[in-house]
C-alpha cells in the first residue's frame, strides 16, 4: 500500500514493477543460493503453458496438470498436488517481495552513501 506514492515521490529510490536486480545477489548474505528453474525453456513450451506459468513453480504445476488428466473426472484426488502447487506460488511470491524490499533497501542506502561522499 502506498507504492504508487513512493514511486511518484522517490523514484530513484523505488524499484520499477519489472526490476532487475542491480546489486550483488551474494551482498550481506554470502551462504546465498542461486534459484534455477528445475523445467527447460523447451519443457515448458512443449508443455504448452502459458507465459505468466513458465516460473520457477512450473515442475509442481506440471505435475499438477499431469495428476489432473490422469485422474480426470475425480479431481479431489489431486489435492495433494494443487496444495503443493500453491504453496509453491505463495513462497515464490513471497521470495519476490524480499527482493523487492532488498533491493529498494539497497537504492535508499547508495543515495545516502553517495550523499555523504
Amino acid at each position: 500500500m502506498g507504492n504508487a506514492y513512493h514511486r511518484a515521490v522517490h523514484p530513484d529510490t523505488f524499484p520499477g514493477p519489472n526490476f532487475e536486480p542491480t546489486f550483488d545477489p551474494l551482498l550481506g548474505a554470502p551462504g546465498r543460493k542461486v534459484r534455477v528453474s528445475n523445467v527447460t525453456k523447451e519443457e515448458m513450451v512443449s508443455a504448452k503453458l502459458p507465459l505468466e506459468d513458465r516460473d520457477y513453480c512450473a515442475d509442481v504445476l506440471l505435475k499438477y496438470r499431469a495428476c489432473r488428466t490422469r485422474v480426470f473426472p475425480f479431481l479431489y484426488k489431486c489435492h495433494h498436488e494443487r496444495h503443493e502447487y500453491l504453496t509453491c506460488e505463495y513462497e515464490d511470491y513471497v521470495l519476490r517481495m524480499k527482493e523487492f524490499e532488498r533491493e529498494r533497501r539497497l537504492l535508499e542506502r547508495q543515495k545516502r552513501i553517495d550523499a555523504a561522499a
